[in-house]
């Protein structure tokens, strides 16, 4: 009969934006969190990074204990702390092979910042044992974790892989033994608890590795950086900012333990059981995979005078690679440098110091593979020259430069005498140097080389010396090539690319307000315009009016001038004369007996 599938189980995860947990999510206030976990057969608390958390983590184990009698089904609730939590325990003696286990958890004493972790690790195994048919419960303690990007160890990776210190630094002496853990096998001895929940509810998960500080510290210092460490004080620990107080505490501790239950209790998959130090290779790249750290190494070629070394200060600046020439003082002795210059001496004979071929491709070799190359990448400056060298040294990118040769030409003899001479641009040579390259380029062994791998050359045409010419050309290199894959320059472009904004927008605002103010000009001048002509038409109005009215009313004027003015004037005049005591009524019977007879 065939054996049923285990129905599948739904998994809570909290502060799953940590390393652990990948990816992150709002958080919801604590009754909408509680019926999320009361729906969920399996809750997993992770307070091995976030001590943040501790305080949830008491919230939620106790508040599902309290409401283990409506369980529907059972629940499993795994708390994933820190060895943190054994750290004061007595310091191992190197040549004691006894070694701290799970099975003597009790006896495990906290460092004094993580006594609230040891409480909380206490209080689930506590609960965990009310009923375990309903609500069984465990604590994993981690090792320091590594792997798939790192993050306790993250500082050291990151100063290595970037390279500028010639020493990269450890933090006292170095000979603390560290227990550690891969991140996936941490994830996959949870997984065990979640599908066997074992007798045991405290489980310790660490590799093998019997490593100190210094030992990881060097074995990172040797795959990414200069392979050299130097020892300075804990204190100088709490001045670097990529270092958390939680992060140096767990760097400091001095344990020497093994996992027994996870050694007896399951058939685990080990991925990195040897521990970080045996295989770091395999954990350096899963660190610049997840990162997205991935080295660029490109080379620029074109004709004498076109600006390859422009190219090249350019390229590297924005992606932080490093400059490779045949004129570098590493590759050529310093007294070598103007027979390195002459195409007749470099690379294809022997320079006058003696210097061959196969001895600058070897100082040129070392320096590629040295750790800033290996790392961040490279740009070789008209190099390589021959298939054989193309299919040594590179296989990435390619840019090809070229102008006309009245373009260069004109360049050339418009350059200072200092740069003629620094560069060997001499009429004659340089004329000779160009009429070499032109009667290669058709059949150009390098670019065939390229070809043939599917890599296909950047072609790019230079046809002025302007700066803003020159930066639309490495725009188009840019947009060709992509966003760096590093630190440093990943930071630059987006300052720079936040920077380029800002500034579009202020140029935005900027041309907004001038087209603003330009509105606002041309309409106070329309509305000046406007009320000009409505004051003129309204004073035309007005005297039309005005026109109207006297020529309306000089008829009038006339008659009462003529009839009625002399009498009235007459009147008034009698009136003043006589003071009446009715005026009005003297003036009425005034006009009455003086009427005139043909009024």
């Amino acid at each position: 009969m065939e054996k049923m599938k285990p129905a599948p189980k739904r998994v809570f995860v909290n502060r799953i934006d940590s390393y652990a947990s990948k990816h992150i999510a709002k958080q919801p206030d604590r009754d909408d969190l509680l019926s999320k976990l009361l729906a969920c057969d399996v809750i997993i608390y992770n307070i091995s990074q976030h001590d943040d958390q501790v305080d949830e983590g008491f919230w939620a184990v106790s508040a599902l204990h309290d409401e283990m009698g409506h369980f529907s089904k059972p629940k499993v609730f795994i708390l994933i702390s820190t060895v943190m939590t054994w750290a004061c325990n007595k310091s191992p003696d190197p040549d004691d092979p006894e070694l701290l286990t799970d099975e003597s958890f009790r006896r495990r004493k906290a460092h004094p910042n993580f006594r609230k972790h040891i409480d909380l690790e206490k209080k689930v195994v506590k609960l965990g044992k009310t009923d375990k048919t309903r609500f069984s419960t465990y604590v994993v303690a981690s090792g320091l974790q590594y792997g798939m990007g790192e993050q306790i160890f993250h500082y050291f990776f990151k100063t290595s892989w970037i390279g500028e210190e010639h020493e990269i630094s450890i933090f006292g002496d170095g000979d603390n033994f560290v227990p550690t853990v891969h991140v996936r096998d941490l994830a996959r001895l949870v997984q065990k608890v979640v599908v066997h929940q074992p007798e045991p509810q405290y489980l310790l998960a660490v590799d093998s590795s019997s490593c100190t500080m210094g030992d990881i510290v060097k074995a990172v210092a040797t795959e990414l950086g200069p392979g050299k460490i130097c020892k300075k004080p804990v204190e100088e620990a709490f001045l670097a900012k990529d270092l958390s107080v939680m992060e140096i505490d767990s760097m400091l501790v001095n344990l020497r333990m093994s996992a027994v239950h996870m050694e007896t209790l399951f058939s685990v998959n080990w991925l990195c059981k040897a521990g970080l130090v045996e295989n770091m290779e395999a954990v350096v790249e899963e660190y610049r995979q997840e990162r997205g750290l991935q080295p660029l190494r490109m080379c620029v070629l074109g004709p004498p005078a076109v600006g390859k070394s422009t190219a090249c200060r350019a390229i590297c600046e924005h992606y932080q690679l490093h400059h490779a020439s045949w004129r570098d003082p590493e590759i050529v002795p310093q007294e070598g440098v103007d027979a390195a210059r002459d195409p007749e001496n470099s690379p294809k004979h022997v320079d006058q110091n003696g210097s061959t071929l196969d001895d600058r491709l070897k100082t040129l070799n070392e320096k590629l593979q040295s750790a800033p190359c290996r790392n961040q990448g490279f740009v070789l400056d008209g190099f390589p020259e021959t298939y054989e060298q193309a299919k040594e040294f590179f296989d990435d990118f390619v840019l090809c430069l070229d102008a006309s040769d009245d373009f260069l030409i004109d360049r050339v003899i418009n350059l200072p005498e200092s740069a003629v001479q620094k560069h060997n641009y001499e009429q004659e040579h340089f004329l000779r140097r160009l009429a070499e390259y032109r009667s290669n380029v058709d059949a150009d062994p390098v670019v065939n080389y390229f070809l043939e791998m599917d890599a296909t050359p950047l072609h790019l045409e230079v046809t002025s010396s302007s700066e803003q010419d020159w930066r639309l050309l490495m725009l188009k290199v840019y947009d060709t090539v992509g966003r760096p894959k590093n630190y440093s320059s990943t930071s630059q472009v987006e300052e720079e690319e936040g920077q380029r904004k800002a500034e579009e927008r202020l140029k935005r605002e900027a041309q907004e307000k001038e087209e603003e103010e330009q509105w606002q000009e041309e309409e106070s001048r329309r509305r000046e315009a406007c009320w000009k002509e409505w004051n003129q038409k309204r004073e035309e109005t007005r005297q039309q009016e005005e026109e109207l009215l006297e020529a309306q009313s000089l008829s009038m004027r006339n008659y009462l001038l003529e009839r009625v003015m002399p009498t009235l004037s007459r009147g008034l005049a009698e009136c003043c004369r006589a003071k009446p005591e009715d005026p009005v009524d003297f003036l009425a019977e005034y006009l009455v007996k003086n009427n005139p007879s043909d009024f």
